[in-house]
């Protein structure tokens, strides 16, 4: 497989046609090696816009929505950015292009450990991944320009809109499956709907919004 290609054929072919197109996003995408957050044996489809399984029944996120987020969230030079959920680190590789630090809390020790594992083999330095709550946000290290959560949840933690910075912004999935809608909030809680996808129900010890 020749990677590059693929890599290009990702971006033309799947994130263009569903309207990624900031150049900022696109160019944090070609920068970013998809193929070094993805297990060996799944290497021939690192580029497919497939949800690729990882431990714990989890999913990958699809480049897609990967990319409708990453566009959506717009992390700025300077920011420090809290990430709820890790998956793969593909996502949290993706805010660290340009952001001045990311912190994830997940709440599975398995993909804490692959995910660091993952951010290391490409050179990420500027992420930091704990194993914590994820409906508790990370209020030590915070408050936060920007928070994404990678995980759907039916409303969105009072505990996270508290973590923003005045001005800040929340990037969240949130209703019930099958209509997710990723919505875009303020401090003071007013939101608006950017987008429809499907990902994964956050995973949290604490299950008061998990699905």
């Amino acid at each position: 497989m020749d990677i590059e290609q693929a890599r290009f054929y990702m971006i033309e072919q799947q994130l263009r046609p569903a309207e990624v197109l900031d150049p900022v996003t696109l160019e944090a995408v070609s920068l970013v090696r998809r193929e070094r957050f993805v297990a060996p044996a799944q290497q021939a489809l690192a580029f497919a816009d497939v949800a690729l399984p990882l431990p714990g029944g989890r999913k990958m996120l699809t480049p897609t929505v990967a990319g409708r987020l990453l566009q959506a969230a717009a992390p700025k030079r300077g920011e420090n950015v809290l990430l709820i959920g890790t998956g793969s680190g593909y996502l949290a590789a993706l805010l660290a292009v340009h952001a001045a630090s990311v912190r994830v809390v997940e709440a599975d020790p398995v993909l804490v450990s692959l995910s660091r594992a993952n951010l290391a083999h490409a050179g990420v330095a500027n992420v930091t991944v704990e194993e914590a709550d994820g409906l508790q946000g990370d209020a030590a290290h915070g408050p936060y320009d920007l928070i994404v959560a990678s995980g759907a949840v039916r409303e969105v933690p009072a505990a996270w809109l508290a973590q923003l910075k005045p001005g800040g912004r929340l990037l969240a999935c949130v209703g019930s499956a099958p209509v997710l809608s990723v919505r875009l909030y303020t401090p003071a809680g007013g939101s608006r709907a950017l987008f429809e996808t499907s990902v994964d129900a956050l995973r949290t010890p604490a299950a008061a919004f998990a699905f």
